[in-house]
């Protein structure tokens, strides 16, 4: 059991695979369906809009076997992460401190996650999604990127890096689909 999600071990999870990873390719040879994987997929990025709802209702609707995690989505809540630590009149500080806190969530999500969507609205900028989308590149960590064409130019490098770039959610539930049952 993993400690974090209270869930079997990803290789506890993965039906028709050995321990060393290798898939079991049984089912090509006879009439079985294609064996079926278990995700943790982190959701990361913009909070201002049901994206992350819209995914987690479309891979229920698939049958996808996914546990899905997130950063805390409340905003005034984020940025008070830290201000129990030391009272400050300083803004910076007390975001400095706050980041700090919440970076413990996040590192831990992203490291523990299989996959991770990192979604760019186009209201605000998303500085801190772009940081996610580096942070699983410097890790090797599969990512997707969520966003709007009007928006590419500026996220050509961080796109580059991705595995997917989706411009719906509908997508996103059709790439999880694909990558788990295919």
């Amino acid at each position: 059991m993993d400690i974090i999600t209270n869930r079997p071990r990803r290789q506890d999870r993965i039906r028709g695979a050995d321990l060393d990873g290798i898939h079991d390719t049984r089912n090509r040879y006879t009439k079985e369906e294609p064996l079926a994987m278990s995700f943790i997929v982190y959701l990361s990025g913009e909070i201002h809009t049901e994206w992350r709802a819209e995914v987690q209702r479309g891979a229920e609707a698939a049958g996808l076997d996914v546990t899905f995690t997130a950063p805390v989505t409340d905003h005034p809540a984020s940025d008070a992460a830290g201000d129990h630590l030391v009272k400050t009149e300083s803004q910076f500080w007390r975001d400095h401190q706050s980041a700090k806190v919440n970076a413990i969530r996040t590192r831990t999500l992203i490291e523990k996650s299989d996959l991770v969507v990192v979604r760019f609205g186009d209201k605000y900028k998303q500085w801190n999604a772009a940081f996610d989308a580096g942070y699983c590149a410097a890790l090797g960590k599969p990512y997707v990127t969520l966003h709007d064409t009007d928006i590419v130019h500026p996220l050509k490098e961080v796109d580059a890096a991705a595995q997917a770039w989706c411009t719906t959610t509908d997508q996103v539930v059709e790439t999880l689909k694909y990558v788990l049952k295919a």
